[in-house]
This record gives C-alpha cells, structure tokens and sequence, in this order.
C-alpha cells in the first residue's frame, strides 16, 4: 500500500512537471522574437525607400517591403541620448528630467546617465522570459552605475559615449574626413592630404571620440579590429545563433552614420561616381550597414526565426545635414532642431505572418511605441506609466483610430507640440525656456513647415500653446 501511495505521489509529480514544462512551451512560442535596429543620424530622406535615388538600401528597404512603414515615425528627441532614454523606458525622457545630450567628458560625469527608477524595455522583457543583449551604441551613461548590465541587458559589446572611431589608429582601410578649427596650413576649406585622410574647416575640432571610451564586451575593453559596423555584424548573428532556441531581444544601436566620417575602402570604390568626397563617405556608412542590416536579417530567416522575429528599423533622430550630409528631405532643418528634420526619422517595422506586408501607414507613431508592442505581445508586464501603444492593432486594421493624439518634446528653449495635424513650434535657446516666440504649421499640407500660420490662426495658436503647457507642467526639470 504504502510503494502504491508512492508511486501515485510521483506520477501526479510527473505529471504536473510535463504540464508545467507544455505551458512553458506553448507560451515560449507565443513570445517573439524581438530586434530594434537603430541607426544613428540618418535623416529622413536618406534611404532609397524614403525616396533617395543615389545610394542603394536595399536590405533596410526590405523591412518596409515586408512589412509596415511610417510616413509619420518619430523620435522622443532630437538628438541622440534623450532619445535614446525616450525608446528604453517608453516615456517622455522629459517626464524623468532626461532632457539633454552628454557628450564628451560629461559622459563620465557620475551624476549623468538613465536613472535606475526607471524600467527599460530589456528589464520588462528579461522579466518576462528573454534573454536579452545589446550591441553597439549605449550612450546612457558612461560610468559604472549606468552599465547595460544594470539596466537588464545580459549581454553588452559596443562603448558607452556618443560616438566612436570605426577603426582603431592609424585607421587602415578607410577614408577618413575630420572637422579642423585650422587646416593643415592654415586657410579654410579642406586639406587632402596623400594617405587618405581630409581634413575640413569647422568652427570646432573633431570631438575626441575615444578619449576614455574603449569598445568593451560585457565590461571588459576589447581590442577590435573589424570596422565596427562589421563587429557589430558579426556580433549580432552570432547572438542570433547562440539564442535561436529561446525568446531574445537584440538591440542593435548602430553608430553608423554618425560621425566621424569614415567609409571603408571596398565601399568607397563602390560610390567612385559620387564627385563629393564627403558625401561619397556618408554614402560607403550608410552601404555598410545596409549589408549589415542584410546579415542579421539573413540569420534570422537561417534559424527558421522569420515568422516569430518582430523587427523594427528607425533613427534615433534626423540628420545633421552640413556635418554628413544627411538629408531629412522633404523636411525642414535637422538634428537638433524642434522642425520636423529633427524629429520624423525613418522608421519601419516587419513580423511576417502577423503584420501586413508592404503597407504604408499615415498616422503619427513614436518610438515610445515599441516599448509597449514587444511587451504587449511577449505577454510581459509592462510598467503602467509608460506612454507608448502595442501598434500591432493599428497596423492589422483591428483599431482604425491614431495612435496618438498628441506629442510633447522640450529640450531647453527648444519646444514642440504635434497634436492632430498642427505642429507647435519655439526654436529658442538650448538652455533658456521662453526665450522664442511660437510657430505654428499644419502637417497636412505643409510637411515642410513653410508657411507659419502663428499670426493667422491665433485661436488655434492658444488652443496648442495651453496643451504644451498643460504637459510641460507633468515634466521634471533637467536633471543635468
């Protein structure tokens, strides 16, 4: 009696274990695969599928071939880190006092960095069953409080400020085009000298990279010798390949086409025709990491992954135009800038099986947004403030409505409001807040903000500047 009571305990075990075990699966499968390509600086009309005839982007362009692009994509901010902070917590970076862009030494100031009261997009996910990595750009702090490993990524191989050489000293292989208060010489212009290397007249040098930013994995500095968008490449598949049997997310923030400008020599070959120099290496970055984009897309359909991977591609922010050449054509003005050159970037989205394939859509869309669909649909529990939608109801044809009515940034004195098709507008200093008086354009019509109907729809005006008010009364102060 007592061997038949025992056998019962441990066939009910059993049993609960392989029930256990079906649910665990069943639920593994239901959980996508997720990958956030993001590019650095490119503008808005740089890609062949936003119009650009010169360079070629046919991997990028596939995403939005199979998948969903957005005319009316936004970033958080407009520039690269509070951006950055806007998409990994999916709040207004505002909201928590992320206003600003570090850059140089203040990326190892301990006061700066994304605060740890804030749950990013990988701690969601990691609690929810992912195994979770990001490869290239951090730029959310460059002291040990802000490592991606304390803010729930698992795995980390890239740097940690807001740019990088994309090849060590003496940078082989490449052309290199560097900003010089001075050219070799003196005079203005550019100096082109007989190795490869062009220099140009700017009002400041070349930032200093480097300086105390080394290309680490995990926590280690690394010696690479790979131009970085192929480290980031290979990197990336192998990631892939080591977690094809398990729900991941990849986050892969490229630095490419950040400057410094940089293009390796197979593709300067490659855009011989372009007469620009400058503009011939914007356009061997931008290649580059087209192919990349290529590989990792190729790994995924390798692993048999493609109908379970949600991928999303987007800028962090549009292009600084006279620095890379970086167009935001149709729009006005770029990086930096409350115009919509600095705020609607390129930004598309592909889950075979699931979304629609080549589809357009119109309505507004913010990188807060991914934030709440890959948690929607890995089944995690998002936190209740964040400020982003699951788009994959929108993009379905389930909900008919706009995502979003209204969208709110501030960076100093720079301020903009979209709400329906009207764009609030007020291009003042960097540090002072009212310093500027409010533009007003209609989206619908005038996507390039030509006509400021400020002093013609004065009620309209008032109507947007008191809904800006009214938000920026929520939002903290900067927090440096």
């Amino acid at each position: 009696m007592q061997v038949t009571f025992m056998n019962s305990i441990l066939t009910s075990l059993l049993g609960a274990l392989i029930a256990l075990a079906f649910a665990s699966l069943a639920h593994s499968a239901k959980q996508p695969n997720i990958i956030v390509l993001l590019a650095d600086d490119l503008g808005y009309g740089e890609l062949s599928i936003q119009g650009n005839p010169e360079i070629p982007t046919p991997h990028i362009d596939s995403i939005a071939a199979n998948g969903v692009r957005f005319t009316n994509g936004y970033a958080t901010g407009p520039n690269c880190s509070p951006s950055r902070a806007g998409f990994i917590s999916g709040r207004i970076p505002t909201r928590f006092g992320y206003e600003n862009n570090p850059i140089g030494h203040r990326n190892e100031d301990p006061s700066i960095g994304f605060p740890a009261e804030e749950t990013t997009i990988a701690e969601t996910l990691q609690d929810g069953g992912y195994v979770t990595g990001i490869i290239g750009k951090w730029h959310l702090g460059g002291t040990a409080a802000y490592h991606p490993f304390r803010h729930g990524f698992e795995e980390f191989f890239g740097f940690t400020h807001e740019g990088h050489y994309f090849v060590p000293p003496p940078w082989k292989g490449v052309t290199t085009m560097l900003r010089r208060k001075t050219i070799p010489g003196g005079g203005e212009g550019r100096w082109v000298g007989k190795k490869k290397l062009i220099y140009h007249t700017w009002p400041s040098n070349e930032p200093d990279y480097d300086a105390n930013n080394p290309i680490v994995r995990g926590g280690q500095p690394v010696e690479e010798e790979e131009y970085f968008t192929d480290a980031i490449t290979l990197e990336a598949v192998d990631f892939i390949d080591r977690h094809d049997d398990k729900p991941f997310f990849l986050y892969v923030p490229y630095n490419a086409v950040h400057s410094p400008l940089q293009g390796a020599d197979a593709y300067m070959r490659k855009f011989a025709y372009i007469e620009d120099i400058q503009r011939r290496i914007f356009a061997a970055m931008l290649a580059n990491m087209d192919d990349s984009v290529g590989d990792i897309l190729k790994q995924v359909r390798k692993s048999g992954l493609e109908e379970n991977t949600l991928v999303f591609f987007l800028s962090d922010n549009g292009g600084p135009t006279r620095e890379l050449t970086s167009s935001n054509a149709p729009l006005r003005d770029g990086k930096g800038s409350m115009y919509e050159g600095g705020l609607r970037v390129p930004y598309m989205v592909q889950w075979k099986g699931t979304l629609p394939k080549g589809k357009v859509y119109d309505y507004p869309v913010t990188s807060l947004d991914i934030y709440a669909t890959a948690a929607a649909n890995a089944q995690a529990a998002a936190p209740e403030n964040i400020e982003g939608v699951d788009l994959v109801p929108y993009l379905t044809g389930k909900n008919s409505g706009r995502p979003h009515q209204t969208l709110f940034w501030r960076q100093g004195g720079k301020s903009g409001l979209r709400h329906g098709d009207l764009k609030l507008v007020r291009m003042g200093n960097r540090r002072i807040v009212g310093n500027a008086k409010w533009e007003l354009y209609d989206l619908s019509n005038d996507i390039s903000e030509e006509k400021n109907l400020a002093s013609t729809h004065p009620e309209r005006l008032a109507e947007l500047v008191a809904i800006w008010e009214k938000m920026n009364g929520e939002m903290q102060e900067p927090m440096f």
